[in-house]
């Protein structure tokens, strides 16, 4: 008798557990919360692409003729142009290299007898290496590199003119910024000088200098590379 009490205890036991297990199962887990500080993605501009753009800006020089000692003639004018270039973005340093062709109005003359003598500079290209230090948007760099373009020299009694195509060299500062997206904007000064020729005519021996400080604002586009990058 006791034995058949004992078994039915158990099967009642087994069957009481049944619902109980079926519900413990259906209560979810909570995982452990951990607290702690949140790590944001912070994205930097990326300087890294190919670019082309427009430039305008204002020259003023000197030129000096050994044919007027003492005499300086002080070319000044507005010029423009486009440019194109290449810039390769390693941690915030930027290395780049650029070129552009400039139409110049710079000029000047002086009275030289009973006219007057005139240098001036039609065009202008230089052909430039940059390095920069990025903070984000802002690129703040110098470059240095060749200037070549064409000086003038002429006198209007009589009336002479030579010119001749001159190689010389650039330096200068700059500071760009990442307007919006591909788009960006820079101001930038420049030093060139372009030596001296001589203007003659022969035998007469007139060599002329010419030497120029530039101040220039351009817009470019960034065609590739991408925009945004983590260091």
């Amino acid at each position: 008798m006791n034995f058949k009490l004992i078994k039915a205890g158990v099967v009642a036991l087994a069957l009481l557990a049944v619902p109980f297990a079926a519900q413990a199962a259906d209560v979810p887990i909570k995982a452990p919360y951990y607290k702690g500080a949140s790590h944001p993605i912070v994205s930097y501009y990326n300087w890294t692409g190919f670019y082309a753009g427009v430039n305008v800006g204002y020259g003023m020089g000197t030129s000096d003729w050994s044919a007027l000692p003492g005499v300086d003639i002080k070319p000044k004018g507005f010029m423009a142009g486009g440019t194109l270039g290449y810039n390769w973005q390693s941690g915030a340093i930027v290395y780049g290299i650029e070129g552009d062709f400039d139409w110049s109005g710079v000029k000047g003359s002086v009275a030289c007898g009973v006219g007057s003598c005139e240098t001036s500079n039609p065009w202008l290209a230089t052909f430039r290496g940059r390095l920069g230090y990025a903070f984000d948007r802002w690129l703040p760099y110098i470059t240095a590199g060749g200037a070549y373009g064409s000086v003038k020299a002429s006198t209007t009694i009589p009336a002479t003119s030579s010119s001749s195509n001159q190689l010389g060299w650039t330096a200068g500062i700059g500071l760009e910024y990442a307007v919006m997206g591909n788009w960006t904007a820079k101001v930038e000064y420049l030093y060139a000088d372009l030596g001296s020729f001589d203007a003659g005519p022969a035998p007469f021996v007139n060599n002329v200098s010419f030497k120029e400080s530039m101040v220039r604002a351009g817009l470019n586009y960034k065609f590739s590379g991408p925009l945004f990058s983590r260091f």
